[in-house]
């Protein structure tokens, strides 16, 4: 009976014990559950800004595309095809990232669907790059080609022009002309004699008589000679069968035509002429007409 007052103090010993077992295990899930929030306010914080990341190069890369498309490059089929696609994967991953939760595995794709295009972002630009050096390489050939086309053609034109004048120097250098010339009227006896003659009612022709200058380019054989004769008062005399003829750059009409057989060796030509009207007093003015030129002219004044 001595001994019992002893186990009080012991059994309250026991109850302190348990107490402060349970206050530790109370601390510890407190502890345990405080960490576990902080991991998990940590892992959020990760996912919202890896998500704001990933939006931002998301607007960088298409703010890349953008720029490349205002460059109006004229691209191939295949690039624009290609700028297509780009634009609709980073339009795929907007819609990705804007969704309200992302777990870690959603946002390890997006991570690398990102990687991805930013990898086919950067070859398109250099694609679009090469292409507007090419570009830019051609249109220099091609202002290059049209300047040396440009010099070329002005070199050709300069040159047919040139060409032109010469023509035009030898066509006028090759015309024969006159040496010498003079116009004698006659008197044709019944007799047939032919006797010169200075009264006009008794002249019956005239005889023109000339000599072509010597011409070492121009063209030994028959030349056609237009002659033009005009009366004493201002008129060109013509028959019936007067023709026209271009000399000196106009079209004139002849009194006569002959041709003459041109050897460049100083013969003398002698044409016969009768007036089909009266002759009347005054001055004849013989004009004669060879090659496209005024070959020279003579005159005769009759009382």
């Amino acid at each position: 009976m001595e001994n019992q007052p002893a186990q009080g103090p012991k059994k309250n010993s026991n109850v302190i014990y348990f107490l402060i077992v349970v206050i530790l295990a109370l601390l510890g899930t407190d502890v345990y559950l405080y960490m576990k929030k902080n991991s998990s306010d940590v892992k959020t914080v990760y996912l919202t800004d890896e998500k704001t990341r990933l939006q931002t190069e998301l607007d960088s890369l298409e703010a890349q595309v953008e720029q490349v498309n205002a460059s109006k490059t004229k691209m191939t089929t295949e690039m624009l095809a290609k700028n297509d696609s780009l634009k609709t994967k980073i339009k795929v991953l907007r819609v990705e990232l804007a969704k309200g939760k992302l777990t870690q595995a959603d946002l390890a794709k997006a991570q690398e669907d990102v990687k991805q295009l930013r990898y086919f972002v950067t070859k398109y630009t250099a694609d679009i790059d090469e292409l507007k050096q090419q570009n830019a390489t051609l249109t220099t050939e091609r202002d290059t080609l049209k300047t040396n086309l440009s010099s070329v053609n002005t070199k050709a034109t300069n040159l047919e022009r040139q060409n032109q004048d010469l023509s035009a120097k030898v066509q006028v250098g090759s015309a024969i002309k006159v040496g010498a010339a003079s116009v004698t009227a006659y008197k044709v006896r019944k007799n047939g004699k032919e006797v010169d003659e200075t009264k006009a009612k008794n002249v019956n022709k005239f005889k023109i008589n000339f000599t072509v200058a010597s011409n070492a380019i121009a063209a030994k054989g028959p030349h056609d000679v237009f002659i033009r004769i005009i009366d004493p008062t201002g008129n060109l005399i013509t028959a019936n069968d007067s023709g026209t003829f271009n000399a000196d750059g106009q079209d004139l009409q002849f009194t006569y035509k002959t041709s003459i057989d041109y050897k460049d060796d100083g013969s003398n030509y002698v044409v016969d002429w009768a007036n089909p009207a009266a002759y009347q007093k005054g001055t004849y003015t013989i004009l004669l007409y060879a090659d496209g030129y005024t070959m020279g002219k003579s005159s005769l004044t009759l009382k």
